[in-house]
């Protein structure tokens, strides 16, 4: 327990931004939850993450790690816990469920992401908090949902993906479906939980009534599809792996270079032109089998005509050439890896890799994506230790001293 008790920085001086005076309560782990949160506290909100005393968020322990022995931490939960305060409570035991309900009657927003019941089978479900607090938005993210026969299923990231449909139309056509590669089951339903909660905070303000934000990741992987669900209730196909092709547009995808790959999506006439232009080829421009976007996307023409005229354009020349050579004019970039994103001048220029100071050592992970003008978002913010701000948060918002909230961590409430 050592190692999870040092993680972390002291927390940052109080800050301001769009959601500034909202008050989060974070009882969630590993990713889909905390993503959430973390997106709230960096647009300026107060997150107090609430762990277990002796069953916290397990991401705690998962690498990398800065620092080291008893000191170390993760940079994944850091990643991911930002800004936030953090308190310890035992939802197992009678005290401990009586300071959420006390906590929920200050708070805003409360996000979980427990199988669906859990909350309720502990006495703080969200009627229970919702009678404490009429105005609150609770937001339960789960695996399948809150209703449906599936709801009390255990989910993760590749249930989402499996179950979602987008597991089954990824990788290539012979050969087995392949999982996409990174966790976009949970990512997903974090960006629609954090809509559905400014949403909700929307109609508090407008009504002064809170509701839940009901967000499954089985149905945000589903609306992640494209055009899968209409190409089948439509027409009765069943969309399948297309590897790095597009179903209908050609060409867009990726092709191979001199030191890498590039996408390419020269497919409508006007970008087809300027592609043909700028590799020396102008004379495709006018070929009467190739001179329409319609003829370019048969499939047999594209294969036969056009991928070995673009394959031909780019082996002997470089990522850097290629992206050169296209300029502001035609869609080709890199395929870069994530070293190459990293070191990327333009992430740089847009502030997507921040760095970030503890004790044990610099810790880079990305920004935020949501760039505001008047009220910006701040990225750089340090993650908790486990239980750091007891004392500041019980004291602040229930007016625990410290005499009691000794007694509350003697008898294992906190």
């Amino acid at each position: 327990m050592k190692i999870l008790e040092s993680a972390g920085a002291p927390a940052a001086a109080p800050r301001r931004g769009p959601l500034h005076g909202l008050v989060v309560l974070d009882i969630t782990r590993v990713v889909a939850g905390p993503y959430c949160s973390m997106i709230l506290a960096d647009l300026g909100a107060r997150v107090i993450k609430i762990e277990h005393p002796e069953d916290p968020d397990y991401v705690r322990d998962f690498p990398p790690f800065v620092g080291e022995g008893d000191e170390r931490f993760s940079a994944f939960f850091a990643q991911y816990n930002r800004h936030k305060e953090g308190i310890t409570l035992n939802l197992k035991h009678e005290d401990g469920r009586a300071l959420l309900k006390r906590l929920a009657a200050r708070a805003d927003v409360l996000v979980e992401n427990f199988r669906p019941g859990t909350m309720q089978r502990f006495g703080v479900g969200y009627e229970t908090l919702r009678a404490e607090n009429p105005k609150l938005v609770y937001a339960a993210i789960s695996g399948f949902g809150q209703t449906g026969p599936n709801a009390l299923r255990p989910g993760f990231d590749n249930s989402g993906q499996a179950t979602g449909g987008l597991w089954s139309m990824n990788g290539f056509p012979d050969r087995p479906p392949v999982r996409v590669g990174t966790i976009v089951g949970d990512v997903s339903a974090t960006l629609f939980a954090t809509i559905g909660v400014l949403a909700a905070i929307r109609e508090v303000e407008r009504t002064g009534q809170g509701q839940m934000v009901d967000v499954s990741q089985q149905d945000s992987v589903l609306a992640l599809t494209e055009n899968a669900v209409v190409k089948y209730t439509v027409d009765g196909e069943i969309a399948g792996p297309l590897g790095n092709d597009h179903p209908f547009v050609r060409p867009y995808g990726q092709f191979p270079c001199k030191d890498g790959h590039v996408f390419f999506g020269g497919y409508n006439d006007k970008l087809w032109g300027l592609s043909c232009r700028k590799f020396g080829t102008p004379e495709l421009i006018v070929d009467p089998e190739i001179d329409t976007m319609a003829k370019r996307f048969d499939p047999e023409v594209y294969a036969r005509r056009i991928k070995p005229v673009v394959e031909a354009w780019f082996q002997e020349r470089s990522k850097a050439e290629l992206e050169a050579l296209a300029g502001d004019d035609i869609p080709l970039c890199a395929v870069k890896n994530i070293k190459e994103v990293v070191e990327d001048p333009h992430i740089a220029a847009r502030d997507m890799i921040v760095d970030v100071d503890y004790p044990q050592g610099r810790v880079g992970m990305f920004g935020t994506p949501i760039k505001l003008s008047g009220t910006p978002a701040d990225a750089r913010g340090t993650a908790p230790r486990l239980g750091q701000h007891n004392a500041e948060v019980y004291a602040d918002l229930l007016g625990i001293d410290s005499d009691e909230l000794q007694r509350l961590k003697t008898s294992g409430a906190v």
